[in-house]
């Protein structure tokens, strides 16, 4: 055997320990186990902005692990069931990869307000109902009904700015292609009038029949001159859901009271549903001016002003 074979076998000796010592290492270092949340939060970005943002949030991850989940495969975005608070880190990182985002329903309900709704997903959500309104009011034409009366799913985690964002985005379209397939066109001032009479429909209507007939109501009274005096007007913002009063009638001076200004408010008061869109454009063809709710829950329309005379009688016997 000459000197070079000699000197050739030691070095091949630790190369092969080397290997092997690195091998059982990585092994080792695999297994791991990596402290969590039931749920994780992962960025866009590149694998290495990921990992370094779970250094940052007090995950014992190292530069190795970048090349782990570079092998796994492309990871997910956004809040993601890990579903135990400790696992070793290849499974940490399988389910950064294949696990499955963790949705939250929210469910915006037709002629509630937005005050109402932010209040609920702050809770939901545990967002910042103030942030939600801002950046609204930043980002919707209306001050109500930018967000379409719908269910939705989003990711839990959101932030306040990306929710409203998605809301918004969702209900332009749902609103785009509403208008499109029954104008031809999306004209955003001639849907803002519909917004408005949609959401006084919401408000007034007892069930989704009725939508149409209120609709004419308030077409014929436009028509004629007449004020709107609808209660619904006034159930807009912090007062969606409360009773309208004599006083409350009386004292408040903003558009929105329809007994004191003729014509439509200058806003829409609540969120709408399809229904309440598809009556504000096709309303039925009637005569009536009034209406009145029944003790029933449903509404008795008139033609005149004697008729709805009748109609508040019946109304008060039927509460004796």
């Amino acid at each position: 055997m000459t000197s070079r074979y000699k000197i050739r076998l030691p070095i091949i000796n630790l190369i092969g320990r080397v290997t092997l010592f690195m091998i059982i290492s990585f092994m080792f270092y695999i297994t791991i186990p990596i402290k969590t949340t039931s749920t994780v939060l992962v960025p866009q970005g590149s694998i290495t902005n990921i990992i370094s943002h779970f250094g940052k949030h007090g995950y014992a991850v190292s530069k190795i692990d970048k090349y782990i989940l570079w092998i796994m495969g492309t990871p997910q975005s956004g809040w993601i069931n890990i579903g135990k608070n400790r696992v070793n880190r290849i499974d940490f990182f399988y389910k950064i990869v294949n696990g499955e985002t963790k949705l939250v329903e929210l469910q915006l309900i037709p002629g509630d307000t937005l005050v109402l709704f932010f209040e609920k997903i702050s809770k939901e959500l545990s967002l910042d109902a103030t942030k939600l309104m801002y950046y609204y009011n930043e980002l919707s034409r209306y001050p109500e009904a930018g967000i379409f009366a719908d269910t939705y799913h989003v990711p839990y985690g959101i932030s306040e700015s990306a929710l409203i964002r998605f809301l918004i985005k969702e209900s332009e379209l749902k609103y785009k292609q509403l208008s499109k397939k029954i104008y031809g066109v999306y004209d955003k001032k001639q849907w803002e009038k519909i917004l408005i009479t949609a959401s006084i429909i919401q408000k007034e209507a007892a069930s989704n029949e009725e939508m149409p007939l209120v609709a004419s109501v308030i077409y014929n009274r436009l028509a004629k001159g007449m004020a709107l005096q609808m209660d619904g007007t006034l159930n807009y913002g912090e007062y969606s859901n409360i009773k309208v009063t004599p006083e409350r009638i009386k004292n408040d001076v903003s558009r929105y009271n329809t007994y004191k200004y003729k014509g439509l408010p200058l806003k829409p008061v609540c969120a709408v549903s399809a229904d309440a869109i598809l009556a504000a454009i096709k309303p039925a063809n009637t005569k009536y001016l009034y209406f009145m709710r029944q003790s029933d829950g449903k509404h008795q329309f008139s033609q005149t002003y004697n008729q709805h005379l009748q109609s508040i009688q019946k109304r008060k016997r039927d509460l004796r």
